[in-house]
């Protein structure tokens, strides 16, 4: 196994950790006395008995969702069945030797990363004891219960992530042995294999956890234990979105820089940088989003549930509800796999036998058709569910609309992605002809182009939908619940996930197939000896080489553009959903929306409109941290590859010498987590303490904030990253000034569409919902012991987030020799 001295990292991070952690518990300590049973907020939220309603025709709540219990076990057994089915599938001893290696330096990287999960779960694990033991009076019992789900959280998030890179791990090297048949048709079938067993198992997995808390843990209780379990796996997903984006960048720019240096190709097996970069497609392209499916889809629902327990006057309406929308989640998953199996029979028939195939198409045509059997679905089964509602007869229909906007979405937003990043895309080729007489120079210019024009489609057309949202809340939500405009959002949010294994499926494609081009090159398996009369006599068939290659490249494309397409769906999910989660806070600090409080969530209260300013301050500095440690890494990377690759008397690069990149791709990703974590985690708390409604604007502004650069950035990126594609399947142009053009702009779209814009959903997720518990925390504390105890801390605090905001550039910086 791979050894890093990343280990070292973990040491030093939790010298500083102890620190810090002392300070915090020694913050607990100070005030013993403040033992109370509050009576409000989301620490105690109650569920009430789902046996006290019936649906269709006398079955009780509790027993329905009993079977979303059996649909999640399926689920389950679909995702092992498939992996099972790649990990048997043919694959030639070279091919397997290079996706093991992959696997391995993947294993060693998750490895230290859940080191130092464990380390940031002592964080929350502090200000949970405080903010549940000594705030609000809870038993010892009830606090260490809090304290596993939350731990259920995080491990959820790592194991998702760690089942997704073993899966990818097997299916890439089976996809490029599957290429050498010629045929474009198991390019195209493995990779989603693949996605789909990763899909349903994360799917299944959460909503087993959520259904078991919902049906066995007692009411009083799984209020809290829902937040302690959100809050975990989106700190989970947060650090392994970001490190995983800093690890995969630097290792994928350290490799794609030597093609302009050194006029090498794609993955030439003699460069160290390849085996990093491909551990990289997984620690970013699919740790990452695996985690932080996982992460959203859990969160989301958390959301739902706070707002209909704070929110809905009848406690039989909110059983209704609840049931009505894990009835939803259930029917997801069902019309996910049944979406599937009907695409696949479709995609057989049409492409099993062809020579050229448009790889895009297939999974186009499952995206949609997923989207369509939900709607109808959805139709279908809320009208058998809840016919009535608060004695409304036409509720069920309008929810089921605002549940279809967002399942909509799920289809409408990746075909607005495809129109500025795939490589049929006006502004990718536009990206390729700016660069043939500009060079990298109009060549970035148009890919900003390119995310800017994505950012005011993808909003108006996330405007529309939550428009008709907020059109159906008009039309007697109001009488069932406050704010019913909040519940819409929510609802609508809700919907973007309506589809989530085939949204998981579609954005795992892509780490598959940028891999499966990478194995078959490191694989070298054209220049064995008698290698076609060995894949003759073993396995049954003539290897076509050159047609391989083509295929993969080709299909490498559609990867990338699908990839780009669920980033967009994500971060929306985080945005929307955190309206939702917003409103938790604003419920408790204006004691159910009184009019006296709801007058400091305005403009002309200026902590609030302060608040909208630091939100902005801090998405900016984000993006810029996690670019300053892709800089820094990559140019350790580059000089370090530079020195030592070795093109003469030889045919693969030294493992040594692939290790010691892998580790310093390890040691920058490490860094820039543990300083992007600190900070985030000591601003919130400072601004939660500093003045409540201050901390609702700052909320409210990195959630918009963050969507507009993380759309652009993704997108903008995605345009880059198929722009370059284009020169080197299309043009066929490799080598080129073009092409080194086109390699400059991906590489600074790297960063920008696989570590800054993605993190940002989860970073906006795991502030929100830590931010639920810290702005509680504060205005108890200014409670029992007056407000200039709590602005001291605010003080403390961000004088601590501002050392790791310096740490993060300065602490980060290349040094000048």
């Amino acid at each position: 196994m791979l050894s890093l001295k990343g280990t070292h990292g973990v040491a030093r991070a939790s010298s500083i950790l102890r620190i810090l952690l002392g300070f915090l518990a020694l913050a607990a300590l100070c005030c013993p006395l403040m033992a109370q049973e509050n009576g409000g907020g989301e620490a105690n939220l109650k569920l009430p008995d789902l046996n006290s309603a019936s649906f269709l025709g006398g079955i009780n709540g509790g027993t329905l969702l009993m079977g979303g219990l059996v649909v999640s076990a399926l689920g389950l057994v679909f995702g092992l069945i498939i992996f099972v089915r790649l990990r048997n599938m043919p694959v030639h001893s070279s091919m397997l030797e290079v996706s093991e290696l992959i696997y391995e330096t993947c294993k060693t990287y998750l490895t230290t990363q859940g080191k130092f999960l464990m380390i940031l779960e002592c964080f929350i694990a502090v200000i949970i004891v405080f903010y549940f033991g000594f705030l609000q009076g809870f038993a010892a019992y009830k606090v260490a219960i809090i304290l596993a789900f939350s731990v259920i959280g995080i491990s959820g998030s790592f194991c998702v992530a760690a089942f997704g890179m073993r899966v990818n791990t097997f299916a890439n090297s089976r996809t490029s042995f599957a290429a050498l048949r010629g045929k474009p048709y198991p390019c195209y079938d493995i990779p989603l294999q693949a996605g789909m067993s990763i899909g349903m198992l994360l799917v299944a997995v959460e909503l087993l956890i959520m259904l078991c808390i919902l049906l066995f843990v007692p009411g009083d209780l799984a209020g809290s234990c829902f937040i302690g379990f959100a809050i975990g796996e989106s700190l989970g997903a947060a650090a392994l979105r970001v490190a995983g984006g800093i690890f995969t960048k630097i290792a994928d720019i350290g490799s794609d820089l030597m093609k302009i240096v050194f006029k090498i190709k794609e993955d030439d097996a003699r460069n160290p940088g390849v085996i990093a970069d491909c551990t990289g497609d997984n620690a970013g392209d699919s740790v990452g989003p695996s985690a932080d499916g996982f992460e959203t889809y859990g969160v989301t629902g958390v959301a739902l549930i706070t707002f209909i327990l704070l929110a809905v006057h009848q406690p039989l309406v909110q059983v209704q509800l609840l049931v009505w929308i894990f009835t939803m989640r259930v029917m997801m998953v069902i019309s996910s796999a049944v979406g599937y199996f009907i695409n696949g029979a479709i995609a057989k028939a049409k492409y099993a036998n062809a020579d050229k195939m448009n790889f895009e198409a297939p999974l186009t045509t499952l995206v949609w058709l997923t989207s369509i059997l939900s709607i109808v679905l959805t139709y279908i089964i809320s009208s058998l569910m809840i016919p009535s509602l608060g004695g409304d007869t036409s509720l069920w229909w309008k929810l089921a609309t605002v549940i279809s906007c967002g399942t909509l979405a799920g289809a409408v937003i990746p075909e607005f992605v495809k129109v500025f990043t795939s490589t049929n895309s006006r502004h990718v080729r536009e990206i390729v002809t700016s660069s043939r007489e500009g060079g990298a120079s109009l060549n970035i210019l148009s890919g900003f182009v390119a995310g800017n024009f994505s950012a005011f489609w993808l909003g108006m057309a996330m405007l529309f939908l939550m428009s008709i949202g907020y059109f159906m809340s008009t039309m007697g939500f109001e009488a069932l619940m406050l704010a019913p405009a909040v519940f819409a959002f929510g609802l609508v949010a809700f919907g973007f996930l309506g589809m989530g294994p085939v949204t998981i499926a579609v954005d795992s494609y892509g780490p598959v197939t940028d891999n499966a081009q990478s194995v078959y090159e490191l694989s070298m398996i054209e220049t064995l000896p008698n290698i076609s009369a060995e894949i003759q006599k073993q396995y049954g068939f003539k290897p076509d080489f050159e047609k391989a290659k083509e295929n993969l490249e080709e299909n490498d494309g559609a990867g990338n553009t699908f990839k780009a397409t669920s980033k967009p769906v994500l971060i929306g999910t985080a945005v929307v959903g955190a309206t939702t989660m917003i409103f938790a806070t604003i419920v408790s600090l204006t004691h159910g929306l009184q009019d006296q409080y709801m007058r400091l969530i305005s403009l002309m209260h200026a902590p609030f409109l302060l608040g909208l300013i630091a939100g902005g301050a801090v998405i900016y500095w984000f993006t810029g941290a996690s670019a300053q440690a892709v800089t820094t890494g990559a140019y350790r990377a580059v000089e370090f590859i530079k020195k030592n690759i070795k093109l003469e008397g030889v045919t693969k690069a030294s493992v040594a010498d692939s290790k010691k990149v892998v580790e310093i791709c390890t040691k920058y990703a490490q860094k820039g987590m543990l300083n992007i974590f600190l900070v985030v985690f000591f601003a919130t708390l400072a601004f939660a303490f500093l003045e409540p409604f201050f901390f609702v604007g700052y909320l409210i502004s990195i959630a918009l904030f963050g969507l507009y650069q993380a759309i652009f950035m993704a997108n903008a990126g995605g345009a880059w990253d198929n722009a370059k594609k284009v020169v080197e399947t299309e043009l066929r142009a490799k080598g080129t000034p073009l092409h080194d053009a086109c390699v400059v702009g991906d590489t600074v779209g790297d960063p920008f569409k696989d570590t800054s814009s993605v993190a940002l959903n989860p970073i906006i997720k795991f502030t929100t919902l830590f931010g639920l518990l810290a702005v509680s925390l504060a205005v108890s504390l200014t409670g029992s012991q007056g407000a200039a105890f709590t602005t001291c801390l605010s003080v403390v605090f961000f004088l601590v987030a501002l050392v790791f905001v310096y740490r993060s550039f300065y602490g980060m910086r290349i040094e000048s020799k």
